[in-house]
């Protein structure tokens, strides 16, 4: 009899994972007999649970936090996504058992993007980076690998932080600190949100975007709430605006066309479902 194609999540805490509504939705809409598992393991039992993860009956993971960093040395093999991210949030164990780790939030965040605007170009201006973490990391990445973007201001409260990140990734990119962000926006074809700020629970994101091009793309990576106070303030001013759950649903994507041999889509109904799932 033929085994069940399985694949869950890692994290601690794990509860909060909306991956397996959408991995769920995905194997009933393509009649994949399979199934999509959360797995709660503590900081203490992840070295163990990793090393025990040929053995088991799954074809891979998605890695959330705090494990992201920490599941690069159990893999066999990283892409270079994950290299240049440090960071894999998505594992492939192939016929051998062998672990192949990758980064998908970079995907997610360029997918999302030319799904709502497919002929986007910084056209040589430069795009405007809020924040300095593992997101900011992805969309740069992002940015300089896939879009041709050529100089990047990225804005932050700490400004070695954002040094750091610089210096790592390369490339033209200025450091400047957040309260600096509103006089150097008159130039820039997009600005984009890596932090939590917006995000429900949060504090809000409160910057001065009106010197912004009518034209400049404002991105927000937050989905919850899908219309955050930087898109609403967008809106009012005539900018185009990408929400954060796109970049959710299609980081989700290629892990689970590597676990169960079928390219989802990315629907309205899938958007719905998810938010419904969001808002409870």
């Amino acid at each position: 009899m033929k085994k069940k194609l399985s694949a869950g999540v890692v994290g601690w805490p794990v509860n909060h994972s909306i991956s397996p509504i959408l991995h769920r939705f995905w194997l009933e809409e393509n009649n994949v007999d399979g199934d999509y598992v959360l797995f709660t393991v503590m900081p203490n039992d992840f070295e163990t649970f990793m090393r025990n993860l040929p053995n088991e009956n799954i074809k891979g993971l998605n890695i959330t936090l705090p494990y992201k960093q920490e599941a690069l040395k159990f893999c066999d093999r990283i892409d270079t996504a994950a290299k240049r991210a440090g960071a894999v949030n998505t594992i492939v164990i192939d016929d051998n058992r062998k672990l192949l780790g990758t980064n998908t939030d970079i995907y997610g965040f360029v997918q999302n993007l030319k799904s709502r605007f497919p002929r986007w170009s910084s056209n040589s201006a430069p795009v405007a980076v809020i924040g300095s973490g593992g997101a900011a990391r992805a969309v740069i990445i992002g940015l300089q690998d896939h879009l041709n973007v050529k100089n990047i201001k990225l804005f932050n409260r700490s400004k070695d932080r954002a040094r750091k990140l610089s210096t790592d990734l390369g490339g033209s990119i200025t450091v400047w600190s957040l309260d600096q962000l509103p006089a150097e926006l008159s130039d820039v074809s997009m600005l984009i949100n890596t932090t939590s700020l917006g995000m429900s629970g949060q504090d809000d994101l409160e910057v001065d975007i009106t010197a912004l091009p009518r034209k400049c793309v404002v991105y927000d990576i937050v989905y919850s709430p899908l219309k955050t106070r930087l898109l609403e303030a967008a809106k009012v001013q005539g900018n185009p605006t990408v929400d954060g759950l796109g970049m959710l649903l299609y980081q989700a994507q290629p892990g689970f066309e590597s676990w169960f041999g079928v390219k989802p889509t990315i629907t309205q109904s899938l958007r719905e479902r998810v938010l419904s799932a969001l808002m409870k």
